[in-house]
């Protein structure tokens, strides 16, 4: 049979690409430094050490070799690879940490489709990502999770009170709150020019692992939780959103998914 002549040859089954992974962009993130940062030395060193290696090994034959010069420069070579490691690996740790923290807390929203809630993972936009999207009965919910090493001696506990929010008595470099309320904005225009209707969206900021002291009197707008107590604290929201709304919210937010992948596939 002639495949090509058949119409069967690149053609894939699938009339529509999965919606994206948890953790999808910091993986790619973190594939951009091995591929980008470390690749290109280690390439080098390992030049360098089969240049070393061919050099001692023509030095304990008759035909006199200089392994002096290839061996410095292999050393040289692994220095500068032990540099870039040393560079990027607290850049790597952290990603690799996101990573991790996104896929648990993606495989927990999962357990919430039962429910009535739609689940979408790592939502891109032109700069930032939102990690996770819930749409169900309580409202549309985005999900910003932040995974933080807890400190080897005290208490892992986040303070909030409304202003500042603290990790483990630190502010973090960027605010989650801020970040969360820009994601939760963008997503309700999103939705609302999508769909026309107006549709509220209320932020979520998840730490995996951490006590939560929130010390607020008004939680309802924002919710900075550990990802046990999510599910708590929708089932004690009064249902908003009816399912054929829940499936319209969905289906919009999904074909604008397809096509930021679209445009992804075409600078790649």
């Amino acid at each position: 049979m002639n495949r090509a002549k058949d119409g069967l040859v690149n053609r894939s089954p699938l009339k529509e690409k999965p919606l994206r992974n948890p953790g999808q962009s910091v993986r790619r993130a973190l594939m951009d430094i091995v591929f980008d940062k470390l690749m290109a030395p280690l390439l080098l060193v390992t030049v360098a050490i089969a240049v070393v290696v061919m050099e001692w090994i023509r030095y304990f034959f008759p035909l006199k070799a200089m392994p002096w010069l290839p061996t410095a420069l292999g050393l040289a070579a692994l220095g500068y690879f032990a540099f870039q490691y040393r560079r990027f690996q607290p850049q790597i740790r952290a990603l690799k940490l996101a990573e991790e923290g996104e896929k648990a807390v993606g495989q927990f929203l999962e357990g919430l489709r039962e429910k009535g809630y739609q689940v979408f993972h790592d939502i891109i936009s032109d700069d930032f990502n939102v990690d996770h999207v819930l749409i169900g009965p309580a409202g549309v919910f985005t999900i910003e999770t932040k995974t933080r090493s807890k400190p080897q001696r005290g208490k892992a506990q986040i303070d909030f009170d409304g202003e500042t929010l603290k990790v483990g008595g630190y502010a973090p470099d960027r605010d989650p709150i801020v970040q969360a309320l820009a994601q939760a904005t963008w997503l309700k225009r999103l939705l609302t020019d999508s769909t026309g209707k107006a549709v509220p969206v209320r932020p979520v900021v998840l730490f995996p692992g951490w006590f939560i002291n929130d010390s607020r009197q008004n939680k309802r707008d924002l919710w900075v939780l550990e990802p046990k107590a999510l599910s708590i604290w929708l089932g004690n929201e009064k249902a908003v959103l009816a399912p054929d709304e829940v499936a319209m919210a969905s289906q919009h937010l999904s074909r604008y998914v397809r096509f930021q992948e679209r445009l992804l596939d075409q600078a790649s």
